[in-house]
């Protein structure tokens, strides 16, 4: 009876930690496979991306189509369009750098401008970038166009805030978020299209703003982030394994 009840108090003692470790180890497991389900949809987007990236540039939707328009399948298409560059206007979008144009590194902001097509359509451009220092358009005037022009860019939806983003600062025309509905409302521009064109040409006299075509450079590392979640699943299956070797040979020499 001793030796069963020792048994017993053993069989107690290991049942907390073994359901303890079992849920620690299915939730890695959990983890390493939601890494592999994100490392399947990451190379599905960077070869989508790629292909239309890739693509000849296509007119550009007329305004009537914009309302029905579907990032899913319309972000990212390489467009071609006349437009006329509004004169005097544009805000600045702060930058730190772009995953999309290898080009551009260091802070800097994007040259937002509102661009009126020949129907009359209002939209919003990315001229390109300017680096810190050259903001004000007094130190880049020879990049003020003022007639219709013929414009090649890839069409992009308003980015999503980060929690930890600064409000803009329409006072300063100053932003931090390419968000081309939402600068439009504070600069007056009047209705625009949903998206924006980040142009990859012309590039203007003087060379600032600075456009660029966009480029595929999004890092996969979901397989290495996976490994790493199977690997700790793994070390922890064998830890508790030792663990409860360990418990049932103190339990016989106890009985001994």
């Amino acid at each position: 009876m001793n030796g069963r009840a020792q048994s017993r108090r053993a069989l107690a003692g290991a049942l907390g930690p073994a359901i303890a470790a079992l849920i620690v180890f299915a939730g890695l497991i959990a983890l390493g496979n939601w890494q592999l389900d994100r490392k399947v949809w990451k190379e599905g987007l960077i070869a989508t991306l790629g292909q239309r990236l890739a693509a000849v540039p296509s007119e550009l939707p007329l305004p009537q189509r914009w309302p029905s328009l579907d990032p899913a399948a319309d972000e990212f298409r390489r467009v071609r369009f006349a437009a006329e560059i509004l004169p005097n206007e544009e805000a600045l979008v702060f930058t730190s750098g772009s995953a999309f144009r290898p080009d551009v590194s260091g802070s800097g902001y994007w040259v937002f401008a509102p661009a009126r097509l020949p129907g009359g359509g209002l939209m919003v451009v990315d001229r390109g970038f300017v680096p810190e220092g050259r903001q004000d358009r007094a130190t880049r005037t020879q990049g003020e166009v003022a007639a219709r022009i013929e414009m090649v860019g890839v069409m992009r939806w308003p980015e999503q805030p980060a929690w930890f983003m600064p409000q803009a600062d329409p006072g300063h025309n100053l932003w931090f978020v390419r968000d081309p509905r939402a600068i439009a409302q504070a600069k007056n521009w009047g209705e625009v299209a949903p998206f924006f064109i980040e142009l990859e040409s012309p590039v203007p006299p003087g060379g600032l703003p600075r456009p660029g075509p966009l480029e595929v450079n999004l890092p996969d590392d979901h397989l290495q982030y996976a490994m790493t979640w199977f690997g700790l699943a793994a070390v922890l299956a064998v830890s508790f394994a030792f663990w409860l070797r360990s418990r049932w040979q103190e339990r016989a020499l106890s009985e001994l």
